[in-house]
C-alpha cells in the first residue's frame, strides 16, 4: 500500500500546482470539475499499471522496468524544461517589450505549457470539458508512473490518485495565491520525483 500512496503523491504534485495557478489567475475550479481532473488522472495511472502487469506476463519484467523507467525519465526531464521555459518567458516579458505568445497551437500543447490555458471560452470558470482537457495534457506522468511500475496494485493505485487529486485541488484552491506569490517556478519538483522514482526505484 505504501507503493500505491507514494505513486499518488507524485501524480498530485502537478495536480496542486495546476490549482494554484489557477487560483492566483482568479480562475474557479467548481467540484464537478474537479472530479472529472482526478477522476482521469487516476484512470489513466489504473489503466497503465494494469497493461503493465500484462506485459509483464508476457515480457520480461526487467525489459518493462527498464522500458517504463526510461519513460520516466523522459517525462520527468520534460517537465523540468516546461519549467525553465516558463521562468524564461516570464524573464523576457518583465524585462523588456518582447513577451512570448503560445499562439494558437493545438490546445493540448498549450495547456502543457501553461495549465490556465485550459480556461478555453476565457470566462473565468472551469468547465466539465476544460476540466478533461486539462486532465488529459496533465496524465502522462500519471501514464509513465503507471507503465513503471507493474509490482502497485492497479485499483489501489487508482483509488488513491483519486483522493490525493482531489485534495491536492482543494489545497491548490487555498494556498495559489501564497504558492504563485513566490519569486521562482515550482513546476520543476514533479520533474525531479519523477526521475528519482525511476533511478531509486
Amino acid at each position: 500500500m505504501q507503493r500505491e500512496l507514494i505513486l499518488a503523491f507524485i501524480v498530485s504534485i502537478d495536480i496542486y500546482l495546476a490549482a494554484a495557478a489557477y487560483c492566483n489567475a482568479g480562475i474557479k475550479i467548481p467540484a464537478f470539475s474537479m472530479t472529472i481532473i482526478s477522476f482521469i488522472g487516476a484512470a489513466v495511472l489504473g489503466l497503465s499499471a494494469s497493461f503493465s502487469k500484462f506485459l509483464g506476463d508476457h515480457i520480461s519484467g526487467e525489459t518493462v522496468h527498464r522500458a517504463g523507467a526510461c519513460v520516466l525519465i523522459l517525462i520527468g526531464s520534460l517537465t523540468i524544461m516546461k519549467s525553465l521555459f516558463k521562468i524564461f518567458k516570464e524573464r523576457i516579458s518583465k524585462n523588456g517589450d518582447i513577451s512570448l505568445k503560445l499562439g494558437k497551437g493545438p490546445v493540448i500543447v498549450r495547456i502543457c505549457l501553461d495549465e490556465t490555458e485550459a480556461d478555453i471560452d476565457h470566462s473565468m470558470v472551469l468547465s466539465a470539458a476544460e476540466a478533461a482537457a486539462l486532465a488529459i495534457a496533465g496524465s502522462f506522468d500519471a501514464l509513465a508512473i503507471g507503465i513503471g511500475n507493474g509490482g502497485a496494485r492497479p485499483v489501489i493505485a487508482a483509488l488513491f490518485t483519486f483522493l490525493c487529486g482531489l485534495s491536492a485541488l482543494f489545497l491548490g484552491n487555498i494556498t495559489g495565491k501564497k504558492i504563485s506569490a513566490l519569486p521562482y517556478d515550482l513546476s520543476w519538483i514533479g520533474g525531479v520525483f519523477l526521475i528519482l522514482f525511476a533511478v531509486f526505484e
